[in-house]
């Protein structure tokens, strides 16, 4: 099976490719990244000549380069996004471009290409927040920021090439995630390294605000499988039930590294900002699925890498 890996050289992106590697050998997968901030030819290090893996440096947008690489070509697995909220408060452009007619030539091409598969990795966040309860996938779409809106633009474009066109798309929503490979402007492996050199740690509002935390590899094994098995024109929730305030991870991370909570500083809170995600994941359990990190497991093995 040969799969085309956009944003590969990203975080979640880069630790699927090496879990395919490391637990299939059916596979051949070409990586395809812009290598913009997010991505970086370092997170493949260890694969990038691996005999069943290439490397393209190039951009979802660019039609040319992407119906070459579907001609021989069985699935796309699209993690390629602008994925950063605060980035997108400030400019949306980008994320309209990358996340929004990035997806489009993707799915143009693979109309084209007749391909076995499209998986279209998302977000909890296109659901908007949620007080109390889990969202399903049947819940409507709400997003509350640019960054999530056009995730949830590029899941209903993508939907629509399934009715549309017959192209065997399958979506996943995913809770937060952290582990090796992460971008250090995200909280965790901010908030690990502010906190072992002893820097302030910037918690927006009072702290409150609540994710759901899932360690990368267990999402790697469940985007793996509805790769496989998930049905054509669905979408699968993949959250692990673990729920943190922001602030119980700021101390979580503090508690690690011997810090103190003297560095902890509250700031404005981020506009728009969401209270809370939860998904409710009993469609992808019928799938045979379940999370094996703890969190404090995977905290510790992200902070082995960082530290």
């Amino acid at each position: 099976m040969r799969i085309l890996v956009t944003g590969g050289a990203g975080f979640i992106g880069s630790n699927y490719v090496r879990y395919l590697l490391d637990s299939r050998d059916d596979v051949d997968i070409v990586t395809l990244d812009a290598l913009t901030y997010a991505g970086s030819r370092s997170n493949l290090d260890g694969i990038l000549n691996h005999p069943n893996h290439e490397f393209i440096e190039g951009d979802i947008c660019d039609r040319e380069l992407v119906a070459d690489l579907l001609e021989d070509t069985d699935a796309v697995v699209n993690f390629a996004a602008e994925s950063h909220v605060d980035r997108s408060i400030e400019g949306s452009e980008p994320f309209v471009s990358t996340n929004v007619q990035g997806t489009q030539t993707l799915l143009d091409a693979a109309v084209d290409a007749d391909l076995d598969r499209f998986l279209q990795i998302s977000t909890d966040e296109v659901y908007g927040q949620i007080l109390d309860g889990t969202f399903s996938e049947a819940d409507p779409l709400e997003p509350r920021n640019p960054y999530a809106a056009t995730k949830a633009g590029a899941d209903l474009l993508a939907k629509s090439y399934e009715t549309t066109h017959g192209l065997p798309v399958v979506i996943t929503r995913t809770c937060n995630n952290f582990g090796p490979r992460q971008h250090s402007e995200k909280l965790i492996p901010k908030f690990i390294t502010n906190a072992a050199a002893g820097k302030d740690l910037p918690v927006y509002g009072d702290g409150s605000n609540v994710r759901e935390w899932i360690y990368v590899e267990d999402n790697c094994r469940a985007l793996d499988l509805v790769l496989q098995e998930g049905d054509p024109g669905e979408v699968y929730n993949i959250g692990s039930g673990i729920e943190r305030t922001n602030l119980e991870v700021t101390r979580a991370i503090l508690e690690f590294v011997g810090g103190s909570e003297d560095q902890i500083t509250f700031v404005e809170d981020r506009a728009g900002h969401d209270q809370r995600y939860a998904l409710d994941t009993e469609k992808i359990e019928r799938l045979g699925w379940e999370p094996e990190w703890s969190f404090e497991e995977g905290l510790k093995r992200t902070m082995d890498y960082y530290l």
